[in-house]
């Protein structure tokens, strides 16, 4: 069983539930180990899904319900709450972070949503798929991954609504939550683009996405509108 956790562990203490030094310095962002929480061995990941510092916890079933109470007992203190899935979509659509099946398909590229940093052309032996990212690579892609927020803080987007800009639909939204941060409808969706154009070439005209018949105006980047240093994961 997996636990979402955005909050620091070394904050719940009182006594703490781990055995290790959770600091940063000790167990920075992207670190995986196996940590002693309570009676159970669990596997601590540094992650997280909704762009705050957060970790996952991969616990065995056997012992999730004692990790849970212990968790809830650290976290207490410092006003430890429940989240639903809904809150944690609307958080990861504020950090722009793509989900599967909707964002990104095995329709789509990781040149086209924005993800070109996890690719590695020269890994030993290759990989699949590998001359069809060079070709798009060389020819250019024809769209590109955005964020949108609606300025309008009324309006609700949820998914494939229509994308205009100016006068012709250029996409349509792939997933969208109301941004409680950022205090709007926030969303993902491909707009198209010239091949080879750069990405940025995109951002330079006015976007609106249509609900019910209606468009409303939007802004439109292609990092995160939250956080965009990353500063808040790694601190």
């Amino acid at each position: 069983m997996i636990l979402n956790f955005d909050v620091p562990i070394s904050a719940v203490d009182g006594p703490s539930p781990c055995s290790p030094d959770m600091s940063h310095a000790s167990f920075p962002f992207a670190t995986s180990r196996e940590i002693e929480l309570g009676y159970a061995i669990v596997r601590a990941s540094r992650i997280t899904f909704v762009g705050e510092l957060g970790w996952e916890l991969y616990v065995p079933t056997e012992f999730l319900q004692h990790v849970y109470d212990r968790l809830l007992e650290a976290g207490e203190a410092v006003g430890l709450v429940h989240a639903g899935y809904h809150a944690l979509n609307s958080l990861r659509l504020e950090k722009a972070y793509r989900h599967w099946s909707h964002d990104i398909t095995d329709e789509d590229s990781p040149l086209e949503a924005g993800l070109s940093f996890v690719i590695k052309f020269d890994k030993p032996g290759g990989f699949i798929g590998r001359e069809a990212l060079l070709a798009q690579q060389e020819q250019g892609v024809t769209r590109h991954l955005v964020q949108l927020k609606l300025n309008d803080p009324e309006p609700l987007i949820y998914h494939n609504e229509p994308i205009w800009r100016g006068d012709e639909i250029v996409g349509h939204i792939t997933s969208a939550a109301y941004g409680h941060t950022l205090g709007g409808s926030v969303g993902l969706g491909y707009v198209s683009a010239e091949p080879g154009a750069p990405a940025d070439a995109v951002l330079g005209d006015t976007y609106e996405v249509e609900v019910a018949c209606e468009r409303f105006a939007a802004d439109v980047s292609l990092r995160p509108l939250y956080d965009p240093q990353n500063t808040k994961i790694r601190c």
